[in-house]
């Protein structure tokens, strides 16, 4: 008897032994079920009243003169979330975690940079607009 025809038929055998119902791959839907799998919680928008605490703790954390800003990253943002957290400012909101805290004074620090570098802007405008007229008062802006 051949070696390979029997192995063959083997596994033709063992395809046909299976009582698994088939997979239409060109269904619209895909049913996953597994039992370890948590849907994501919904995302939740940070409040003005949030980004202050935010700000707050991040200075407080920052300018401590005994630990300073020498901490190792992941302590310093740990920090900041247990000042977050635990501020009356907030009493009845959900805890944030130390990476939404992180994540969240990039966008805060990015936006307020954004903001002292258009008002720098703005002044140095004024500054040139108004040497130009020979400081005859306030103008607009723009003519």
């Amino acid at each position: 008897m051949d070696p390979s025809s029997r192995n063959s038929h083997g596994f033709v055998n063992l395809l046909a032994s299976q009582n698994s119902p088939p997979i239409d791959i060109d269904s619209a839907e895909a049913h996953v079920t597994s039992p370890g799998l948590v849907k994501p919680a919904e995302r939740r928008k940070w409040s003005t009243k949030e980004d202050i605490v935010l700000i707050s703790a991040w200075l407080n954390t920052s300018k401590d003169p005994i630990v300073s800003n020498e901490q190792k990253l992941g302590s310093f943002w740990k920090r900041i979330e247990e000042y977050f957290n635990s501020t009356p400012h907030l009493v009845g909101s959900l805890p944030r975690e130390w990476s939404q805290c992180k994540q969240r004074w990039g966008r805060v620090n990015a936006e307020s940079l954004l903001l002292s570098l258009y008002s720098l802007l703005i002044a140095t405008i004024c500054k040139v607009k108004g040497s130009e007229r020979g400081d005859r008062g306030a103008q607009p802006l723009l003519e």
